[in-house]
């Protein structure tokens, strides 16, 4: 079905072709806010980083559609006030089809063209049961279909490197993972996580199944020691043990973790550019300043030319 949208939706450039192009793509992640004081640091976080020209950003979607009209809200500020190209986060929970058809003709109204699709989690729990929404669609399969049955959307999907929380095992999530693409995603962006073999594997097993599909590395710097228990949380993958022992013998030293953490995850970009990568995504937890410290060990020359 056709929700009557142009079937091009002019200017914005397609974040498929970027990631599919010659070289790899940079981006960063920010979250929807929820107080003034949240508002005034991430538009500070945007206007800091948009001067090292990422190749897009995204917006998240807060669990169960909680920060809907705000996610919508920022993804088009983002499109109409600055130079970066925003692509908007779209979850299934607690959405009838017609809530989701409805955040999508907005998105299309805005000239938003980019959206990552996202089967989404409870909100409260994100363990919790996933309840569908007596209207809504079950899969995120579903969901890509419906998007890019609106119009001329470039839509995305999740991978996760370790498996995700609620798939029997590695075999039937490269399976789902595989329908995604199959229902029309152009390029996926995983989870994050800190183990460059985690995410290789990832790449090896779903192209054992003839799937292309280009995987965007999702990466976050550990700042603090907290920093680990809650992106064990957000990804629902065991931080790799022999890291966290490097952690723990200076957790301590709130520099030194501070320190390492921005090492580590540069040697990890560095070594997934090496093997080839289409692009790393930054998860910044709307602060500017790891994420900036990471770019320069990793690309030194394109943080001068932008400075």
């Amino acid at each position: 079905m056709s929700l009557g949208l142009p079937s091009r939706l002019p200017g914005a450039p397609s974040v498929g072709a970027l990631i599919r192009g010659e070289t790899p793509t940079f981006s960063f992640e920010f979250f929807p806010p929820k107080t003034a004081e949240g508002e005034r640091l991430l538009w500070q976080t945007i206007r800091e980083l948009e001067s090292l020209r990422p190749s897009f950003v995204s917006i998240t979607y807060g669990a169960g559609g909680s920060t809907r009209d705000t996610t919508v809200a920022v993804t088009e500020r983002v499109a109409t006030e600055t130079t970066l190209l925003p692509m908007a986060h779209l979850t299934a929970v607690n959405h009838s089809v017609a809530d989701l058809r409805n955040v999508i003709g907005r998105l299309a109204g805005a000239g938003i063209r980019n959206v990552l699709a996202l089967r989404g989690d409870p909100p409260g729990d994100p363990m919790g049961a996933w309840v569908r929404h007596p209207d809504g669609v079950l899969y995120a399969e579903e969901l890509v279909r419906l998007i890019r049955e609106a119009g001329d959307f470039s839509v995305g999907v999740a991978a996760f490197p370790y498996k995700h929380p609620r798939s029997a095992g590695v075999e039937d999530d490269t399976r789902n993972f595989v329908r995604k693409c199959r229902a029309g995603a152009e390029y996926a962006i995983t989870q994050m996580f800190f183990d460059a073999d985690d995410y290789l594997r990832l790449r090896d097993r779903v192209a054992a199944t003839g799937c292309d599909t280009p995987i965007v590395a999702g990466v976050m710097p550990v700042t603090r020691m907290g920093t680990i228990e809650r992106a064990t949380q957000l990804s629902g993958a065991p931080f790799p043990p022999a890291l966290l022992r490097r952690f723990e013998r200076v957790a301590g030293d709130e520099r030194a973790v501070r320190e390492l953490g921005i090492e580590t995850c540069s040697a990890m970009c560095a070594r997934l550019l090496d093997e080839g990568v289409p692009g790393i995504h930054f998860i910044t937890l709307n602060r500017s300043t790891a994420t900036r410290e990471v770019w320069q060990l990793l690309a030194p020359a394109e943080v001068a030319a932008a400075a």
